[in-house]
C-alpha cells in the first residue's frame, strides 16, 4: 500500500457521485490493489439520522470507496472516472457506527478484477482503529 505524502481532498472528479451524495472526502493511500479513503461525518449528511452515519451511509461509503480506486487509476491514466453500481453485498457487518464530527478510514483490499467487475474486501476503521464494519462486494462498471 503506498500512502500518499499529502491526501486528495479534491475528489469529486475522480467519483461519478456528485453532492450531496458524496460518501468520501479524501484518498489517504493507493496501490495496484488497495485504497484508503476517509470521512468526516457531519450533520448535513444525507445518510446522518440519530447522531449518527446509518448504515445505508457505511455501505455506500464502502462503495465509493471503491469507485474512489477505479476514478483514481484512471485520472493516472489520463481518463474520466467511470460509472459504476454495487453488484453484489455477499458479506456485510457492522458493529458500531460512526458519531457527529468523527472521521472514519475506509479500506479496501481488490481480491479480483475481471472485466469491469471488482471484488472487493472493505473494512472501515475509528480514529481509535476499532473496527466499526466490514464488506465483501463486487462493484461493477457500467458499460
Amino acid at each position: 500500500m503506498i500512502l500518499l505524502q499529502k491526501p486528495i481532498t479534491n475528489i469529486e472528479h475522480l467519483i461519478p457521485q456528485k453532492t450531496p451524495f458524496v460518501m468520501v472526502d479524501s484518498l489517504l493511500g493507493f496501490s495496484d490493489t488497495n485504497v484508503v479513503s476517509s470521512l468526516k461525518v457531519l450533520d448535513t449528511n444525507i445518510f446522518f439520522e440519530n447522531k449518527a452515519l446509518s448504515e445505508p451511509g457505511l455501505i455506500e461509503n464502502m462503495a465509493q470507496t471503491v469507485a474512489l480506486h477505479t476514478g483514481y487509476d484512471y485520472f493516472l491514466k489520463g481518463a474520466p472516472a467511470p460509472t459504476g453500481y454495487i453488484g453484489s453485498i455477499k458479506k456485510i457487518e457492522i458493529s458500531m457506527l460512526p458519531q457527529l464530527n468523527e472521521t472514519i478510514k475506509t479500506e479496501a483490499h481488490i481480491l479480483h478484477e475481471f472485466m469491469g467487475v471488482t471484488l472487493v474486501e472493505i473494512t472501515v476503521f475509528n480514529t481509535k482503529k476499532e473496527k466499526m464494519a466490514s464488506s465483501i462486494m463486487k462493484t461493477v462498471i457500467a458499460s
